[in-house]
Parts: structure tokens; sequence; C-alpha cells
């Protein structure tokens, strides 16, 4: 090697730094992050903008949510317990379930990330938004009708989440 190739040599690889560096900051802003395997971590989709941090289910929380859609009546409000990563505890708060609705039992977040994924893979619609401070999920929505009008979403709106550990 000559010390004439040395400089040339440094330059090209300085300029493939430049262009990776570039290429890898020219992601799509749709783009989502793919979920994280395991019972006890859930990574959020992020349909906001700013993506917020990834979010991994802690063993112990509680949560408030609201089972209600956009322009719909609320169909319950209530207060869950988690502890070991399993629902220890519901308590239903407020809302009416309408005739023809039943009553549920809200599982882990984990759990209502799965319900909306499994709709998605089944060929629904689902969309999840997430606290731009933490990134638990704030909202929960899943459509597996083959009408489209989204007259049979099924929607979550997390009202409180606390941490407890």
């Amino acid at each position: 090697m000559t010390s004439r190739s040395l400089p040339a040599r440094a330059g090209a690889i300085a300029g493939g730094a430049v262009l990776l560096a570039l290429a890898a900051g020219c992601t799509s802003k749709d783009a989502e992050p793919e979920p994280q395997p395991g019972p006890s971590a859930a990574a959020l989709p992020s349909t906001a903008a700013g993506s917020p941090p990834a979010w991994r289910e802690p063993a112990d929380y509680a949560y408030t949510v609201e089972r209600r859609c956009d322009g719909k009546p609320s169909l319950g409000t209530y207060e869950v317990t988690v502890a070991g990563g399993e629902v220890a505890d519901v308590r239903r708060t407020g809302g009416q379930a309408t005739t023809g609705e039943e009553e549920i039992d809200p599982p882990t977040l984990g759990g209502l990330l799965e319900l909306a994924r499994t709709a998605a893979d089944d060929g629904g619609q689902m969309a999840v938004s997430s606290d731009a401070s933490d990134g638990h999920p704030v909202l929960i929505s899943f459509d597996v009708s083959e009408s489209g009008t989204n007259d049979d979403n099924t929607c979550f709106r997390i009202l409180a989440y606390t941490p407890t550990r």
C-alpha cells in the first residue's frame, strides 16, 4: 500500500460511513416496531407521532379501563389489579351494559393487546395508542366485522395506569 492510497481509502471509508448514517436515518415514519415475544413483555406499535418508548408490561400494576368507542355509550368502567402477571382483582365502577352486551372480565393490558393482535391476525383491524411518557397503552381497539363500517369495534380506553413496584 502506498501513502497516496491511504488518504483516498480513508476518504472512501468516511464517505461510506456518512452514507450509512444517512440511510439509517431514512426509515419510514409508518414503520412499526415488531412485537417482542414473551408472556410478560408487550412491545407496542405506535400510532402517535413521536414514537413513545417501548412498553414492557410489569408483573404488578393497577389500571382503570373503560369499554367505550367514540360516539357510543360506555359499556363499563373497571378497576383492575394485576399481581404476578395475572389479574388479581376486578371491580366494575361505572357504565351500563346494553341489551345483548355480555359482561366482561378485563384481562391484563398484555391480554388486551393480545386480543387486538389476534383480531388483526384474523383479518380485522386494530389500533393502539400509547402514552408518550412511558409507552403504556391508552387506547386499544379492534374490529373483526366484515362490514368495514367500524360499527362492531371493541374499544378499551385506559384511564389510569399505576405500576406498583
